[in-house]
């Protein structure tokens, strides 16, 4: 900082030969420079009352918490367990209730075609997934405090819905095997040691690739009626009606308008309701700004619209247009709500339902699992929240410990994914309280209503559920492609074209592999040539 006092006195004294001092242009320059010290001395003095008055309301929140302490551990309460979880939830919203809220939506998308699919074609328990899926997500928001999706296992979906279908029994062998593969990996510390060594341009190709796949099934999605029960295309979509055209291309639109007002409003440094605020900056922009109440006000009318259209809850918007349009197209289905849950049953499995569960999609699910659930889906986290570290191993045990728990009840077997985060975190999700929100609606709902609830979805516009995926996929892709060199691109495209032009289950297993061959022998050539 200037010290403007001190040049203004040299000013005064400065004797130089040849220069009249006492001349009147003199005489103005010093007025306007003592006007500006002494506004920059009230600005800063306003500054250090603010610092001053931080500190000493620091020392009395310590002085209080250590008193409470000390009683605490004289007598503990159990009121103090509210009061700290209050504290975190008011610390981790700090103004993001709808932006939170709306982020908790942003799965859904994969989430409930997949599990209203294998309640209808396989007889799954809708409301008993319902159930231990809310738990999940309400635990793993806890655990991890960072939106962390829970997502039905995808190559033990297809194996499900094929033209020989597998049993319950089946299904959750299945999900069992695959969980005790992973907790193998996650308590050995085998997981930490593949995610290190495994190049960063094949993951980013994974995710690329995973990201792609999803919008272009989203696309799908959006163009042509769908069968949920089999998740088969049945035509060409027609433009009017309550499942026709116009709606998401409507939705798609306004989602569109939003985004690019989240990003204009980022580029200018406005984020509206960051869950952390440099408090320094804050008293310094307070400060400047009580200089100059017209630009003050300016700013505030220039950002109105901007905040209220980012807290629009865009996704939960989507979800109540949906259900809107399902009640519209077939009121009845409201009758067919019941009151009560599910009952939850202890599945008996055979040995040859474990055989057949562990060679018809356990062996798929497994490298699926590795390379979606748990790599791609801890890089994408580190990316997104650096400060929020999520380890591979954390993510193995966390899929072990849910399955354990839910597949013995019947739950649907459900992993961790990149593009469920990617939804969630593109739709406003910034912390573990979207999925502890989340959960708790679909507690209230399995508790409400249990497997009734499909009655509903089963006339939900199937469009929607592209809208959302194809954010989830595009913003996915869109991570993937920065910071890149142009030899990461090829390698990345190299995992990509595999991926998606495989039409076996391995198809992103195959990619993977071709990726890191590809890397290693441009590794190689480097070397040679050096």
């Amino acid at each position: 900082m200037i010290p403007y006092k001190g040049l203004v006195g040299s000013l005064s004294y400065h004797q130089c030969p040849g220069v009249v001092t006492e001349s009147k242009e003199y005489e103005d320059g010093l007025r306007a420079l003592k006007r500006f010290s002494s506004l920059n001395d009230g600005i800063f003095r306003s500054i250090s009352r603010k610092k001053s008055c931080q500190k000493e309301e620091q020392a009395v929140e310590i002085a209080v918490g250590e008193s409470s302490s000390a009683e605490e551990d004289l007598a503990p309460s159990p009121s103090s367990w509210y009061q700290s979880i209050c504290s975190y939830v008011r610390l981790r919203l700090n103004g993001r209730l709808w932006q939170e809220l709306s982020g908790a939506f942003g799965g859904l998308g994969s989430f409930l075609p997949a599990v209203l699919a294998l309640s209808l074609y396989n007889e799954t328990d809708f409301g008993t997934t319902l159930l231990f899926s809310g738990v999940f997500n309400v635990v793993t928001g806890l655990v991890f405090k960072i939106p962390i999706p829970v997502q039905p296992m995808a190559a033990i979906l297809v194996a499900a819905l094929s033209p020989n279908p597998l049993t319950v029994p089946q299904i959750m062998a299945a999900g069992l095997i695959t969980a005790f593969a992973m907790g193998i990996l996650g308590i050995t510390g085998w997981m930490e040691f593949l995610y290190h060594r495994i190049p960063l341009p094949v993951v980013r190709g994974v995710m690329l690739g995973e990201g792609l796949m999803t919008a272009i099934k989203s696309v799908t999605y959006i163009l042509e009626y769908q069968d949920l029960a089999k998740m088969q295309n049945l035509g060409q979509r027609s433009w009017l009606g309550i499942k026709g055209l116009l709606v998401p291309v409507t939705i798609l639109i306004f989602l569109g308008i939003v985004s690019g007002a989240r990003k204009s409003s980022e580029e200018n440094g406005e984020k509206i309701s960051d869950p952390v605020v440099n408090n320094d900056d804050k008293s310094v922009r307070e400060a400047l700004l009580s200089t100059s109440g017209d630009r003050e006000e300016q700013e505030a009318e220039e950002s109105t619209w901007r905040r209220a259209i980012l807290n629009i809850p865009t996704a939960l918007l989507i979800i109540l247009i949906g259900l809107a349009l399902a009640i519209a197209y077939d009121p009845q289905t409201i009758g067919n709500l019941q009151l009560g849950p599910s009952p939850i049953k202890f599945v008996k499995i055979s040995y040859e339902d474990w055989s057949v569960g562990l060679l018809r999609a356990a062996v798929y699910q497994i490298p699926v699992s590795i390379l979606s659930s748990v790599i791609s889906t801890s890089t994408l986290s580190s990316d997104y929240f650096p400060g929020e570290k999520v380890t591979p191993s954390s993510l193995c045990l966390s899929v072990w410990v849910m399955n354990l728990l839910g597949c013995w009840f019947g739950a649907v077997p459900v992993c961790h994914g990149a593009v469920g985060l990617a939804g969630q975190y593109k739709f406003g999700a910034r912390s573990g309280l979207s999925m502890m929100m989340l959960g708790m609606i679909k507690l209230l709902l399995g508790l409400l209503f249990g497997s009734s609830v499909s009655w509903i979805l089963t006339q939900y516009p199937e469009s929607l559920f592209g809208v959302l995926l194809l954010w989830s996929g595009l913003e996915l892709a869109l991570v993937c492609q920065a910071r890149n060199t142009p030899l990461d691109l090829l390698v990345m495209l190299a995992v990509v074209v595999v991926s998606i032009g495989s039409s076996t289950a391995f198809s992103t297993t195959l990619g993977f592999v071709c990726g890191l061959v590809l890397y290693l022998v441009l590794k190689l050539h480097q070397w040679l040539k050096k």
